[in-house]
């Protein structure tokens, strides 16, 4: 049974008290948070996007899961607000010169400083290694850190010059308050996108609707005028000699013959015209058209033009 040959138990060997709650090492979850993808859990590379909620993505993750949205993948739920290609920001990052990656640790035996980041302010020149909050702006993509936008307070964008509003900033990883604001933000949004799209279909259809009234009320008009009295009426001989002319030209214009030339005109050799070579030859009337007895008709055909 134990405890024999004079050895002394302790109490917490004896007793077993409840369980310790793990904690969660917080430089281990700041560098999963800012180095690697929150849908694919691999190393960012860029082109690096964020989604509405303030989470870094690899943009080729968030397309491979746009195209198979399957059961199966348990790191789904985290992209699961996610709804088209449209949902998300390209972001535009500030490399840190002071980074050097993988450079020099070629044979491995080098130390990798996690808390040296990838990427920089441009303003403050602060690392985005978590250890300040940074944020970027839906219009432009540009990321800053927030002490930047508090001390350098503007309507524009510090570097592309684009003008944005306080809904437009977006904090990047967050702390919990933050996703629940940035979430009522999110679904505010999308109910005016759907309702601006409600209003814009009626609009369609009474434009295609006033179309045809706009024509006729245009028509309108041309009546009013012909309905009204002439003021003064001519001789009838000179009304049947300025419509003779004028029924002459409609019914010309309604046969298709308007402007030609009486039919004695047209009866003239085209070799004896003024024309090039090249357009004579496409008649028969041409010397080149003209065939010998030997080229004339087949005894069997009796065409001229089988020989």
């Amino acid at each position: 049974m134990g405890c024999d040959g004079g050895t002394i138990p302790k109490r917490h060997e004896l007793v077993k008290g409840p369980k310790k709650v793990e904690k969660v090492d917080k430089d281990a979850e700041l560098v999963a948070q800012w180095n690697y993808c929150t849908l694919s859990q691999e190393i960012l590379r860029r082109p690096i996007v964020a989604c509405e909620l303030g989470r870094l993505y690899n943009k080729d993750a968030v397309i491979e899961f746009l195209l198979d949205k399957s059961a199966e993948k348990a790191l789904g739920k985290a992209a699961s607000h996610i709804r088209s290609i449209k949902n998300v920001t390209e972001l535009r990052l500030s490399d840190n010169p002071a980074w050097e990656g993988d450079k020099g640790n070629t044979k491995g035996d080098k130390h990798d400083d996690l808390q040296r980041a990838r990427f920089i302010c441009p303003v403050v020149g602060l690392e985005m290694n978590g250890r300040h909050r940074f944020c970027f702006l839906r219009c432009c993509g540009c990321v800053f850190s927030e002490r930047a936008l508090k001390e350098i307070k503007a309507e524009v964008c510090h570097t592309c010059g684009a003008a944005f509003q306080e809904e437009d900033i977006i904090v990047l990883n967050g702390t919990k308050e933050d996703v629940e604001m940035l979430k009522k933000r999110m679904e505010e949004r999308r109910l005016r996108a759907k309702l601006e799209k409600k209003t814009k279909k009626p609009k369609t259809a009474a434009e295609c609707a006033s179309k045809p009234g706009t024509t006729q009320d245009s028509a309108g008009p041309s009546k009013v005028k012909s309905g009204k009295p002439e003021e003064a009426d001519p001789d009838p001989r000179e009304k049947k000699s300025t419509l003779a002319p004028r029924g002459a030209a409609t019914n010309g214009s309604a046969s298709g013959k308007v402007g030609k030339p009486p039919c004695g005109a047209l009866k003239r050799s085209i070799a004896d015209s003024e024309e090039s070579e090249t357009y004579k030859s496409i008649f028969t009337s041409h010397s080149s058209a003209k065939r010998s007895k030997e080229e004339s008709a087949h005894w069997v055909t009796h065409t001229s033009y089988c020989f």
